[in-house]
């Protein structure tokens, strides 16, 4: 990666990025590629990030992927994805102590929870400059009025307390301009991704359905949100339909319990986690059923694929896919736009 003048004045800064998930997504591939890029040109960086997401995880795939390009982590156990008070209050504490050990020059906040606990301790810990990255406003989401108002009371909270709040796409731009008194410190920053990167031939998704038939794909944590019991149902309803998901997470037993039930293990397959460049030359049709998203870079990596695509029009989905080309999409864009967020 080519880096420019204001990537190079991140040289001794010290950057601490949080999320509270260390397995792989979007969100934990934004928290790789962030720290990695501003490591290379001399800053000192640390990433803070809690299990896979129940309480008692251990971490995941993110934490091995920044060790392996020997990024420092800090494991808060306590970081988990549902509410509890009394851990949350834990995780909580541990911030604000982590934020006055490190004395960051920026802090870089990922994920709603880490973004709301974050954005306090932050500001109880002096720290100079706050950055949230909003990966999807949780408000938006299709759940009952009372959650959604705790919900939008708790972004507009972290939006206050940050000094920048970052919008991956221009629906939760739209979003985050009605946010009172926060409109002037909302920016859109594309996800970006390596416009040169090359993908496998996919023939491990191929060799595991029968020769000739049409696959239709999809690569995303295996979460509720991402909606992969709609393939499986479909798949039921229709006997010509093959499906390959790729990707870990919670409901892989719930996915597999109804694979099994309907008697689908000839027709839909789970893989696990396999490197999206490595499987996605398999499908014939990339499908992504998400009922929320924020910007998905699988999204981008099937258009650079060339493969048709099938999507829900959520998040950032019509970003993608109305776009002429990707050229907005770049990686660099998104690491130069956001440092030049740190810099001011």
């Amino acid at each position: 990666m080519l880096y420019s003048y204001a990537m190079n004045k991140l040289f001794g800064k010290k950057i601490l990025f949080v999320i509270t998930k260390s397995n792989w997504g979007g969100a934990q591939s934004y928290a790789y590629t962030l720290p990695t890029a501003a490591a290379a040109v001399g800053a000192s960086v640390a990433v803070a990030f809690g299990g896979t997401g129940v309480a008692g995880a251990p971490t995941g795939l993110l934490a091995e992927r920044l060790h392996e390009k020997r990024i420092r982590t800090i494991f808060i156990p306590s970081f988990a994805r549902d509410v509890s008070f009394l851990r949350d209050a834990k995780a909580f504490f541990e911030l604000v102590r982590v934020c006055r050990t490190e004395r960051p020059d920026v802090l870089h906040l990922n994920s709603s929870k880490a973004g709301g606990l974050g954005a306090l301790a932050g500001r109880i810990a002096r720290v100079p400059k706050i950055v949230f990255t909003v990966h999807g406003w949780p408000f938006a989401e299709n759940r009952n009025v009372l959650w959604r108002l705790f919900a939008f009371l708790g972004s507009w909270a972290t939006a206050l307390l940050s000094d920048a709040v970052i919008v991956i796409s221009t629906i939760d731009l739209q979003r985050g301009l009605r946010l009172p008194f926060c409109s002037h410190k909302t920016h859109l920053i594309y996800n970006g991704i390596d416009l040169s990167m090359q993908f496998d031939s996919g023939e491990r998704i191929r060799s595991a359905f029968p020769p000739g038939v049409h696959i239709t794909g999809t690569v995303g944590e295996l979460t509720q949100n991402k909606n992969h019991i709609s393939l499986v149902e479909r798949a039921r309803h229709e006997p010509n339909l093959y499906v390959a998901i790729v990707g870990e997470g919670e409901e892989r037993t719930h996915l597999e319990a109804k694979i099994k039930e309907y008697n689908l293990d000839g027709r839909v397959k789970l893989f696990g986690f396999i490197p999206s460049c490595e499987v996605l030359r398999g499908f014939d049709t990339f499908v992504l059923p998400s009922l929320k998203e924020g910007l998905p870079y699988v999204l981008l990596e099937a258009r650079m694929a060339g493969l048709p695509i099938v999507a829900n029009r959520v998040g950032g989905v019509g970003d993608v896919l109305d776009a002429r080309d990707l050229s907005a999409f770049s990686l660099e864009q998104m690491v130069e736009k956001t440092v030049a967020l740190y810099l001011t």
